[in-house]
């Protein structure tokens, strides 16, 4: 279908390393249920968040470039590795706005935190690239009020859908009883795997320690920037947006996995060709 920029009717492009940034898809379709969304996740290339800045940066441009292709009005980055790596030239090389997990976390859990320590769990890659901690002494927190983790083991337990298990509730209190023992009050989940480990994180945490949801806090960004640019589409109020999904691989048990992010069936999925991908990024870029 042929489509005007200035189209509102034109969906919502999100991306990811893989499965994860379905919970930000979620998070959108609750949200904003009459806009159609596209979803691209790269499972031929997952995990970003265990890979350099400069191939991170390209395998973002060409899935960015590969939504553009198909019409999006914007393009959300759901996944916190390429949020902290190819955000900005991102915005500098496609013509749709774009939208990263950081800020939107970072924006939240300054509003939430209480006056003590924030936490931030996330990949290797996107603890390492120091951008919430950039971002929450840039919100006025001191260093001594920042508390950083990675938890490498956290994204293979949810795929394989071990919420509650006595593998996840080990690896929980592993990774995070430094953040617990240090009194954090705000913990940003740093990797949109997280949010489906909610109920162990938050169990372990306590009740008094606010869990600031990365899907969420970027579906609100994405809702707030469309509203400013006069595009949102609310469409017919008893129909519901349209959900397409695209992988560059479809992995084994990927409609298990994720329904199990998604919180609902997915009954078609559309592949697309490294070959393709390549070729979205070189004249996107």
């Amino acid at each position: 279908m042929s489509r005007s920029k200035n189209d509102a009717a034109r969906p919502i492009g999100v991306f990811d390393s893989g499965m994860g940034g379905l919970t930000v898809l979620r998070a959108l379709h609750e949200l904003l249920p009459g806009e159609n969304i596209i979803y691209f996740g790269d499972t031929a290339r997952v995990p970003y968040g265990t890979k350099g800045e400069k191939t991170v940066r390209a395998f973002a441009s060409q899935d960015a470039g590969l939504l553009v292709d198909l019409g999006v009005k914007m393009v959300v980055v759901a996944c916190n590795t390429a949020s902290a790596f190819a955000l900005e030239h991102l915005r500098e090389t496609i013509d749709v706005p774009v939208l990263g997990v950081i800020n939107p976390g970072v924006r939240t859990a300054l509003a939430e935190t209480r006056g003590g320590a924030v936490g931030v769990i996330g990949t290797s890659g996107t603890i390492r690239s120091g951008r919430y901690q950039e971002g929450l002494k840039g919100g006025g927190l001191g260093p001594d009020r920042i508390l950083v983790q990675e938890c490498p083991l956290f994204v293979p337990l949810v795929e394989e859908g071990m919420m509650g298990h006595a593998m996840t509730v080990m690896a929980v209190e592993e990774y995070l009883r430094p953040l617990r023992d240090a009194g954090v009050d705000t913990l940003i989940l740093g990797c949109t795997h997280y949010p489906a480990m909610k109920e162990d994180i938050g169990r372990f945490m306590g009740p008094e320690v606010n869990l600031v949801d990365s899907a969420d806090a970027l579906a609100a960004a994405a809702q707030d920037r469309l509203g400013e640019l006069g595009l949102l589409h609310g469409g017919d109020d008893r129909r519901e947006g349209e959900l397409e999904f695209y992988l560059s691989d479809i992995p084994w048990k990927f409609q298990e996995i994720g329904a199990r992010f998604l919180g609902k069936p997915i009954h078609e999925v559309n592949t697309v060709g490294l070959d393709e991908m390549e070729e979205a990024g070189d004249h996107n870029d």
